[in-house]
């Protein structure tokens, strides 16, 4: 069997990443292999992927459905990679300042929700991204931005207000949505990186 790639889908743009992801799998897919990609609703799906969207949403609600649908050992345990985008990274954090969010802890890094402020400011930006030859249009929506990071964490790309991308080990984080780009470099970067 092909590479199993899930998609958290309990709040938030869960068709853009399993779009997304098919079409990176796609153009990344040789030989026998059949990759999937596949909605997660349910606890007992996790353990069988090799790596994990978690979507932008709203982080204390995503924090929330989590716990109800019993899937936070299993999230914080998954030693798959995670793709993470925007409260999404909040998630994957082990710090995010907010008493009603309870972060998995996969990526060593402490995260300011909602940094760059309310809805009205959500903005588009070009960014350097290390491992791109060129900018990525990142689309930023009441975006976190990571403030402190661990030793082991890698910066992917910044702005002035802080981190906005992040590798540790097998899992990105990213502050804006590369789903809604129209641009698979970050999906397939993210699937280089787990040797896809």
């Amino acid at each position: 069997m092909g590479v199993r790639v899930g998609v958290l889908s309990l709040q938030g743009d869960v068709g853009e990443h399993v779009l997304a992801f098919e079409r990176a799998l796609a153009a990344s897919s040789t030989g026998g292999r059949s990759p999937s990609v596949v909605p997660v609703r349910h606890a007992e799906q996790i353990p069988d992927l090799d790596a994990l969207a978690i979507p932008g949403g709203e982080s204390t609600t995503l924090s929330r459905l989590i716990e109800r649908n019993g899937m936070y050992r299993p999230l914080a345990e998954f030693d798959g990679g995670v793709f993470a985008t925007c409260a999404g990274m909040v998630l994957v954090a082990t710090g995010a300042g907010d008493p009603r969010v309870r972060t998995l802890g996969l990526v060593e890094m402490r995260v300011e929700r909602n940094a760059f402020g309310r809805q009205a400011e959500s903005h588009e930006a070009c960014l350097d991204v290390a491992g791109l030859a060129e900018p990525f249009r990142a689309v930023f929506i009441r975006a976190p931005v990571a403030l402190d990071i661990g030793p082991g964490v890698e910066v992917l790309a910044r702005v002035p207000r802080g981190i906005v991308a992040v590798r540790e080990g097998r899992h990105m984080a990213f502050a804006f949505h590369p789903e809604l780009a129209g641009d698979l470099r970050l999906h397939r970067l993210f699937l280089e990186n787990l040797g896809v």
